[in-house]
């Protein structure tokens, strides 16, 4: 037994190799993500910090020789400009509406899609294409085949001449986008579906559960993390929507349809102002990482929770 003890003197000595060794085997694995993080840092990190110094500079093409530091004054005309503050609204309401008809249509589609029929693997095909479709490809499809007052389907089934771009521009949009969306919400609300534990559900059909209290109270609740997790993705693609705009209303009539990508783009590449629209763009960047973040914590927390993590 005195032959196997180990002096308390000697345990610091016997563990720091070891961690030396664990450091350096992960040092050597993380050596391969080298060349693509300092890709994206390239990519990424580097425009932005370019797109913050030009926040702080009054500079519009058309004016050669223009440019000067003018402090936080781009800013200021941002959260002053009527227009951004329009575009701002539009962009809350077409993401939250989008998102929110997406996630219902999707979870309607996923629970139908769960069940056993006939042709389901075609059906399952069918209803992911729209999400295969190039969003620019999408946007004048709908435009041409949906919304044209003459030859379009709309027109067709209701019988009238209604302009729907010009008079429901918004809504028009909207429509298109939860087409492209509602697609990428069934698969992950399907993907939770077919984990979910037959057991259970075969347990509370034998104690007369009916098919509803089984979704509300089973079902439902084991979905509340995917459900989040479709939120979180649609809402961080969809706040971005550029497509649509642009090729269906060119943010039209007037600004009515104007969200703020688009109105970011018409500064910089149709108004030429390179300092506004900067600021415009660390102003959208800040918005979306405090809505990222806090939507984030949120979904971790209930991944730990349901994950036995705390």
């Amino acid at each position: 037994m005195s032959t196997l003890s180990v002096p308390a003197g000697t345990a610091p000595a016997t563990v720091k190799p070891a961690a030396r060794k664990v450091t350096g085997s992960a040092g050597k694995r993380r050596l391969p993500l080298l060349p693509a993080l300092i890709f994206v840092i390239a990519v990424t990190q580097i425009p932005f910090l370019l797109t913050v110094f030009y926040s702080f500079q009054s500079w519009n093409l058309v004016r050669p020789g223009s440019r000067h530091f003018v402090g936080f004054r781009n800013y200021i005309d941002v959260f002053t400009d009527t227009t951004f503050l329009g575009a701002l609204l539009n962009t809350v309401v077409l993401t939250v509406v989008c998102v929110f008809l997406s996630l219902l249509l999707g979870l309607g589609l996923a629970v139908l899609l769960d069940r056993k029929f006939f042709g389901r693997g075609f059906v399952r095909t069918l209803l992911i294409t729209p999400f295969l479709i190039l969003p620019a490809a999408g946007a004048l499809l709908w435009k041409t085949t949906m919304f044209d007052p003459t030859y379009g389907l709309l027109h067709f089934v209701f019988g009238t001449d209604t302009d729907w771009l010009s008079q429901f521009p918004l809504a028009a949009v909207m429509a298109q986008i939860i087409w492209q969306w509602t697609p990428f919400m069934t698969l992950l609300i399907l993907a939770g579906l077919q984990s979910q534990s037959k057991e259970v559900l075969e347990a509370a059909s034998v104690d007369g559960a009916s098919r509803w209290r089984t979704f509300v109270s089973i079902t439902l609740p084991h979905l509340s993390r995917f459900l989040q997790l479709a939120t979180l993705l649609g809402a961080i693609y969809i706040v971005n929507s550029f497509d649509a705009i642009f090729l269906m209303t060119q943010g039209g009539p007037g600004t009515a349809s104007t969200n703020l990508p688009f109105y970011i783009y018409q500064r910089a590449f149709e108004g030429f102002d390179i300092g506004q629209s900067s600021a415009m763009g660390v102003v959208v960047v800040i918005l979306t990482m405090i809505v990222a973040t806090f939507a984030l914590r949120l979904m971790f927390r209930a991944f730990s929770v349901d994950g036995g993590v705390k």
